[in-house]
């Protein structure tokens, strides 16, 4: 019955909103009708709200909400469909139902992918080369393969929060039923200084932390070493010249 109306309501629609062809001409571009349907569950199934949209050419032209429990029209020819399918017993009987027959049906079958799924974060750091500042660039804490979405990252430097200078993107879905999220710290790293990047989300018991330290730098380290080789060789040198000295007074 309602695909019926539905159909008729297609018709009606076409010939309101787009005058019919000429004899013999063929109707030119796209005429789309699209009905979409939203569950909007709290706490569970305690409180469901069922929507069901009806679109033409992406125009919502009316509605039906259950919390309301009539179709609305969202345009002039659509508050003239809802005026004739809110006056159909039979139909408004079975929508009003789908509060209770659809959500709750579609509820459990998509509970255990979606509402309890959890799949922890892979969580690393990285050092970034900078097209604006000097070296040695800057951190990045990278967050990657998680769900649900919400997740907190806070950066830590020798345990002191670092709440600004910290820049991070939207959380970015991976179309495989994950997500990822990067995080900036804009301020370069110091050597001798330990950066903490801490992981909070649903999946974990305990925050995760990732630590990062400025590496030695070889070049300076191997002066160093380099110089003190040499003193050490001065030192060796001395004492042995100081001992063949003894040796040839005596």
């Amino acid at each position: 019955m309602e695909r019926v109306r539905g159909a008729g309501a297609v018709l009606a629609v076409l010939v309101v909103l787009g005058a019919p062809p000429a004899a013999g001409e063929e109707l030119s571009g796209v005429f789309q009708w699209m009905v979409k349907h939203e569950c909007h569950f709290i706490n569970g199934t305690e409180r469901v709200r069922f929507l069901k949209m009806h679109i033409y050419n992406r125009e919502q032209l009316l509605h039906f909400d259950s919390d309301v429990g009539v179709f609305v029209g969202d345009t002039p020819d659509g508050e003239k469909v809802a005026r004739d399918w809110n006056s159909d017993s039979e139909l408004m009987e079975r929508v009003r139902a789908a509060v209770d027959t659809v959500c709750p049906h579609n509820y459990e079958i998509v509970t255990p992918f979606s509402v309890e799924r959890r799949v922890p974060p892979s969580v690393s750091i990285s050092l970034v080369p900078s097209s604006s500042q000097p070296s040695p660039g800057r951190l990045l804490c990278s967050g990657m393969d998680f769900y649900p979405a919400p997740m907190q990252v806070r950066w830590f430097q020798d345990g002191q929060e670092l709440p600004e200078h910290v820049v991070a993107t939207d959380v970015v879905p991976n179309g495989d039923w994950s997500y990822q999220v990067l995080v900036l710290l804009e301020i370069p790293p110091r050597r001798g200084v330990t950066y903490s990047c801490q992981v909070e989300h649903v999946s974990l018991e305990h925050p995760l932390s990732r630590h990062w330290e400025m590496p030695p730098d070889t070049v300076r380290s191997k002066i160093l070493v380099g110089v003190g080789g040499f003193v050490l060789g001065l030192v060796f040198l001395a004492l042995g010249l100081g001992f063949y000295l003894r040796e040839k007074s005596s």
